[in-house]
């Protein structure tokens, strides 16, 4: 009996040694991916927000630093001066094939909300546009959606812009901005 039970494990163990020496196959970036590459880098970045109807514009002025993350996601860490205030910020942005669908988080120093995107890059194939559910800037405690669009100029420039869903219905740019590639 002992020999059996012997002959057994071997057995199984004989059986599954193939299937442990294999080696997991992991997905391999995409061409959405890729595109993600386009922010790599240093940046400077200066960018004008309107805050109410009011309201003068304020202007920031920062940096960025991007870095792709396994070929499937770019982080870009932020910091800028608001108006006197050092805020800084964590963003991602990946590819979901699954989705299809670009996703993203962003959070940062002065909120205690973590944004998760959405969107997809245009026809052109120049701009990506991230959609999130977010804080209202206009009515306190409500939630509404807000679109954050890239645009890429050059290997050297992006514009920025934000913008938030108003009561109305329409979209409302409150931020233009500019990334600059360091030299």
């Amino acid at each position: 009996m002992l020999r059996a039970l012997s002959c057994l494990l071997v057995g199984i163990v004989c059986m599954a040694a193939p299937v442990v020496a294999q080696e997991p196959e992991f997905p391999q970036p995409k061409k959405e991916h890729q595109w993600l590459e386009k922010f790599a880098g240093e940046w400077v970045t200066e960018s004008e927000a309107i805050m109410g109807p009011d309201q003068p514009p304020v202007t920031c002025k920062g940096t960025m630093s991007s870095r792709m993350l396994g070929g499937f996601w770019v982080i870009n860490e932020l910091r800028g001066d608001y108006q006197g205030t050092i805020v800084t910020g964590i963003q991602t942005i990946g590819y979901d094939p699954a989705r299809k669908k670009y996703v993203g988080t962003w959070v940062d120093s002065m909120m205690n909300h973590m944004w998760k995107y959405e969107g997809d890059v245009d026809k052109s194939g120049k701009k990506l546009v991230l959609e999130a559910e977010g804080p209202n800037l206009m009515a306190e405690g409500k939630l509404t959606k807000f679109r954050d669009a890239y645009e890429i100029k050059s290997a050297d420039h992006i514009i920025v812009t934000s913008s938030m869903l108003g009561e109305d219905g329409k979209w409302i740019t409150f931020m233009t901005g500019n990334m600059r590639r360091k030299k």
